[in-house]
């Protein structure tokens, strides 16, 4: 396998021409706010018809729709862990929601793939914390996803894009 570099850009994940753009999606899959509420804004409502009909998705898992409007061809649901002081499980159900989405990515034979920082929001994880588990899940994942040829993580902020790039 050929080593992939991650790329870490500013910008707006509902814009991104990916193949899949992934979601910080809450175990409902009903939408909710921040990244959840503008890719389903974005993406129109057969995003929420579609996640309606998955009836759910635990922590640390996720789930594949289709993109609706949005510019990507399909938007992975990844349910990271909301932040409980590191005692609860978390750095693992972090790491697996990114290994979900990689592995969802490649069964569809994704060529491509846009992260936002998961659980890093309104989830509460510290993003000095989350980075290395991230974008350590994602590269292990990687070496079983030989589709996917471009992988970025796309953030609102310098400060959250710089956090993981120096951990990349």
């Amino acid at each position: 396998m050929t080593h992939i570099d991650i790329e870490f850009v500013l910008g707006d994940l509902t814009t991104e021409t990916v193949d899949v753009i992934v979601n910080a999606a809450n175990e409902s899959l009903r939408g909710g706010g921040g990244v959840d509420g503008a890719i389903h804004s974005a993406g129109g409502p057969t995003i929420l018809a579609e996640c309606l009909a998955l009836g759910g998705c635990p922590t640390g898992s996720a789930r594949i729709t289709g993109a609706g409007q949005l510019p990507a061809r399909w938007v992975v649901h990844a349910v990271g862990p909301r932040w409980r002081g590191g005692g609860s499980n978390e750095e693992h159900l972090l790491a697996s929601a990114h290994t979900a989405a990689i592995e969802l990515a490649a069964g569809v034979q994704a060529c491509s793939i846009s992260f936002p920082a998961l659980s890093c929001g309104i989830f509460g994880y510290p993003a000095a914390l989350a980075a290395p588990v991230a974008i350590g899940s994602v590269r292990a994942a990687l070496s079983d996803a030989p589709s996917l040829e471009r992988v970025r993580f796309v953030f609102i902020d310098e400060q959250l894009r710089g956090i993981f790039e120096r951990a990349g």
